[in-house]
């Protein structure tokens, strides 16, 4: 494994911080904060990927065709022509990664494991090497201070299980849970937080409805209705594997891209508004998983397009979490109240309203303080985490070698004050996991765009801290925005 550079931390580390040669850590300039402006003691810190943006080794101890290899091969898919089989090679370069954790001073690293590894056509017969990297990658993290938080699917599905429906069929949720139960047998004496399903929206939206992600595809809307019916039962069976095969005091919740709406004034009314239009635009993912019912409006939208619903379906589907893990980024809607139904109007973003390189990630920090208070509000969350916030970023490194990311600064910055408006009000947010890591393969855009905190050389595969990966340390030392 190639050491740290020092050298690297002290370059990108040299705007916002002195550093201790003798101990490796930031002596802050800056003044002490008031305990208002603090979050609260304990606040869990962390960083996120996912396999297969960051692992690469697609071949290798026996792992399975992906939905992903095969989309990405088709031209025209991915924006770059690339594809993620290579990642960044976190397979064989973990432990520099893990080092490059410890450095930031995270205490959690949320990862996801691969089906197609654990299980190559994903069903059936366990291949008897795919849980060993994550084995490896367990001890590793365990043996810096840092506590494992594993998802169980970030949308690499077995190609295999695509050929036989994908989500569109039943059998889909059903080989997830027994997959999961796996898993969990395996990981579970060291690992006690679990995540089931990731942005059961983004996947299946996109990959089922827009046609942009794997598969590919872009079905009618009861078919589509009856795929996120499908994803949603699954994630349930993966609630009931952990609880059935975690260990004590396992603890398992969804994490999801909420579409949050936010008041566009905050008034009363306003906020009572945002709160509405919050559950109705998550009737299909969120709503349906906390309440374990689709919403009156959603159900008479969609008309005979709804999904079929099994007897016992519900029940499965709303099995009880013990925290929310929430993807935020950008707002979804502004409104103000209306009198008349549904409660609420939603006002179009003008032309000018800024946003960051991505075109999609529209600046609206304030999201951070919204959601997790809308779903305290809405469902009675007693624990909450921000599983994935960050931002892309053009990072063109300077002639210094030093990727001067002001608006990711910027961008974090800002998201995490109004967080932290949310904790000292009350709202129960435990953790927060930055996304990325590491520059790694983003789905539709390949390696063209950038969400790391790490700068890779795509060529070399050389790690460099950016100046964010500075500002996010700082932010973890004193446990307030810095």
């Amino acid at each position: 494994m190639p050491p740290l550079t020092r050298r690297a931390w002290m370059t990108a580390a040299g705007a916002t911080a002195a550093y201790d040669t003798a101990n490796a850590t930031p002596r802050l300039g800056a003044p002490a904060l008031p305990a208002r402006l603090q979050f609260p003691e304990g606040f869990l810190w962390g960083t996120a990927t996912s396999a297969y943006q960051v692992e690469g080794a697609a071949e290798v101890d026996g792992r399975g065709l992906s939905v992903w290899e095969a989309f990405a091969r088709q031209p025209g898919r991915i924006r770059d022509g690339s594809t993620g089989a290579g990642g960044v090679d976190h397979f064989h370069r973990y432990e520099e990664d893990v080092a490059l954790m410890k450095a930031l001073g995270v205490r959690a690293y949320r990862f996801s494991v691969a089906w197609p590894r654990v299980f190559q056509d994903g069903a059936g017969a366990a291949n008897p090497k795919g849980l060993d990297f994550y084995d490896r990658l367990v001890d590793s993290l365990l043996a810096s201070g840092i506590e494992p938080y594993a998802t169980l699917y970030h949308w690499d599905l077995p190609q295999a299980l695509q050929a036989r429906g994908g989500w569109e069929s039943r059998d889909t949720a059903e080989a997830f849970g027994a997959y999961a139960a796996h898993v969990v047998r395996r990981l579970g004496d060291r690992v006690h937080r679990f995540f089931p399903l990731n942005e059961i929206r983004a996947f299946i939206q996109e990959g089922y409805g827009n046609g942009i992600f794997a598969p590919g595809l872009t079905l009618p809307p009861a078919r589509l209705n009856q795929a996120r019916h499908h994803a949603v039962l699954a994630h349930g069976l993966g609630v009931q594997a952990v609880r059935a095969n975690g260990r004590a005091g396992t603890i398992v919740g969804p994490a999801e891209n909420i579409a949050v709406a936010l008041p566009s004034v905050e008034t009363d009314d306003n906020v009572r508004a945002a709160e509405i239009a919050t559950r109705e635009l998550n009737a299909p993912y969120l709503t349906v998983m906390m309440e374990g019912r689709y919403t009156d409006a959603w159900l008479a939208a969609q008309g005979a397009d709804a999904p079929r619903v099994a007897p016992g379906d519900p029940a499965i589907i709303s099995s009880k979490v013990d925290f929310v893990g929430l993807n935020v980024y950008t707002p979804s809607e502004y409104v103000l109240a209306s009198e008349s139904s549904p409660g609420f109007i939603t006002l179009p973003l003008p032309a000018s309203h800024p946003h960051m390189a991505s075109s999609w990630l529209k600046l609206g920090p304030e999201a951070l303080y919204w959601a997790p208070r809308h779903v305290e509000r809405l469902w009675g969350a007693k624990e909450i985490f921000i599983t994935e916030n960050g931002t892309s970023s053009a990072d063109e490194p300077a002639a210094d070698g030093t990727v001067y990311d002001l608006d990711r600064v910027m961008y974090l910055r800002n998201c995490l004050i109004h967080l932290q408006r949310a904790t000292a009000e009350g709202v129960p947010v435990r953790g927060y996991f930055l996304w990325s890591l590491l520059d790694n393969f983003e789905w539709a855009d390949g390696y063209a765009t950038r969400f790391g905190l790490v700068h890779v050389d795509y060529d070399t595969l050389k790690r460099t801290p950016k100046l964010s990966a500075a500002f996010y340390r700082a932010v973890i030392a004193r446990n307030a925005p810095a």
